[in-house]
């Protein structure tokens, strides 16, 4: 998610087009063509500038309407046409040849689905079925202690900075406890999917989200 607007001038975008499986996105004020998982215009007067990132979640439904009660929907323009698409179309898709050639070496499958977070200096692609079955995850990127952790639907994944007060938290599900309840090592406090402490000395603390 981008904030639509540059040097104080709100643009408007629509969709023009698809580059290596990625929308491309024009705005009407400049006609700049715009690179939707960068956010960079690829072309048009505006060719090299970058969109402000907008800090997201990818969570289904369900558990944002349990986290969010008063959240507000946006709903399709019923006026508008819709074309239907079947429910298994990633699995029809996968069945399609890949553009992109395959090299010896490389860590994941052409079509796997993965994680990607960049920090300052780094940036990692994780498996999202590797995060589904080892959930929650510890890692460090460019210095920085991440935690990445998968919600009970088996989609919905969010990452922390896993730092409270500059001390780094080694958090695991706790043994025996309920879905999605984590422990840290540290101080025995237990921590929510929203990366906030729910007990112990940290009650009421939050982690740090780090957009992905």
């Amino acid at each position: 998610m981008w904030r639509a607007e540059i040097d104080g001038r709100t643009l408007r975008f629509h969709l023009t087009g698809i580059n290596n499986q990625n929308f491309l996105m024009q705005d009407e004020q400049t006609g700049s063509w715009w690179q939707q998982v960068t956010g960079e215009a690829l072309f048009g007067p505006l060719k090299g500038r970058t969109l402000d990132l907008v800090h997201h979640d990818e969570i289904s439904f369900g558990l944002w309407k349990r986290e969010q009660p008063g959240g507000r929907v946006l709903r399709p323009d019923d006026g508008a046409p819709w074309r239907e698409f079947s429910h298994d179309w990633e699995a029809e898709t996968a069945k399609l040849p890949v553009v992109t050639p395959e090299r010896p070496g490389d860590p994941f499958d052409p079509r796997e689905l993965v994680a990607g977070i960049a920090l300052p200096g780094a940036s990692k692609a994780y498996s999202v079925a590797r995060l589904r079955r080892e959930s929650p995850v510890l890692d460090t990127l460019a210095g920085v202690p991440l935690l990445l952790v998968v919600g009970e639907d088996g989609r919905s994944l969010r990452v922390f900075d896993r730092r409270i007060d500059g001390r780094t938290l080694d958090l695991f599900a706790r043994p025996g406890g309920p879905p999605l309840v984590l422990l840290d090592a540290e101080t025995g406090s237990t921590w929510s999917f929203a990366g906030e402490a729910l007990s112990g000395p940290l009650a009421g603390r939050r982690l740090t989200r780090v957009s992905r």
